[in-house]
This record gives C-alpha cells, sequence and structure tokens, in this order.
C-alpha cells in the first residue's frame, strides 16, 4: 500500500465515486477557458495535511490562477468563501482561506467543479491521490484503473 494518484477526471466520472474518504490525501482541479493554449485557469485544491505557507501548513480550500484578469479574482474568492467560509490569505498567485470547511466526498467536489465551470466559464479536470489505499478499496471505490498514476517511493 502506497500512494495513488487519479488524474484527468471529469466532474461525472468522480460523482460516482464512493471511495473512502478518510484515504484522500488531497485533490485538485484545474478550471480552464477555451481555447487550452492561451493556458488561462483557476485551480482550486486542498490538501488535507494543509497548503505550505512559509513554513507552516495552512488547513483549507485553496486557488490559483494564471492568466485570470486580476479583477475577476474577488468574484472568485467570494464565491468559495461563501461556500466554505474561512479567512483570506494571498501568497504569490494563491489564495487559501484558512480554516475553511474542508471537503473529501466524490460528490462535494464533483459538484463545485461543476459549478466552476458554469460560473466562470471552464472545464475542469479533476486529480485525486490516496493515501494507503490497497487494490481492493480502489475496485470498490469505482476508481478507473486506465487513470491511475502509481506514485514510487514511500
Amino acid at each position: 500500500m502506497g500512494r495513488a494518484r487519479y488524474w484527468k477526471l471529469t466532474p461525472d466520472e468522480v460523482e460516482k465515486f464512493s471511495y473512502n474518504q478518510n484515504k484522500l490525501l488531497n485533490w485538485d482541479m484545474k478550471c480552464v477557458r477555451e481555447p487550452e493554449e492561451n493556458a488561462n485557469f483557476i485551480g482550486v485544491y486542498m490538501y488535507r495535511n494543509g497548503t505550505p505557507y512559509d513554513y507552516t501548513p495552512i488547513k483549507g480550500i485553496c486557488y490559483y490562477h494564471n492568466n485570470i484578469d486580476r479583477k475577476e479574482l474577488p468574484s472568485i474568492t467570494s464565491f468559495l468563501k461563501g461556500k466554505f467560509g474561512g479567512k483570506e490569505v494571498e501568497k504569490g498567485e494563491r489564495i487559501i482561506l484558512k480554516e475553511s470547511k474542508e471537503i473529501y466526498s466524490p460528490k462535494d467536489i464533483a459538484s463545485l467543479a461543476k459549478e466552476m465551470e458554469s460560473k466562470f466559464k471552464t472545464k475542469a479536470t479533476i486529480t485525486l491521490e490516496f493515501q494507503d489505499i490497497t487494490p481492493e478499496e480502489q475496485k470498490e471505490g469505482g476508481l478507473p484503473d486506465a487513470k491511475l498514476l502509481p506514485i514510487p517511493g514511500k
């Protein structure tokens, strides 16, 4: 047993999973605007053990942005803050909602991805990373072998 990462998942795929939420170490979604070549995207993520901030991890939902007009950031922040609460902390291109509600269920993650798609006119791709998940648990949770990226070591 080690770590396993599932990538390039759609919100519809994630919605159907039934994995053990306690084994989900982190998740992220990359919400890309068309045309993809322009690299306009919003990345939303959550690390169970906290997001590094200087030398101290901060718990809470986070997002980063690339080629997104800074005038749009307050609406993204207020959308996420309205859903999850937390105190806004900015670090470079990342905004962390410190002590916000944490979500790990496939339904909650898929729902957030779909809301990001419709509200910010993006297409979401989700990555899920698990710790200490057995092959049996992966199969029972409906996690697709075709989208598994084993993580070496540990």
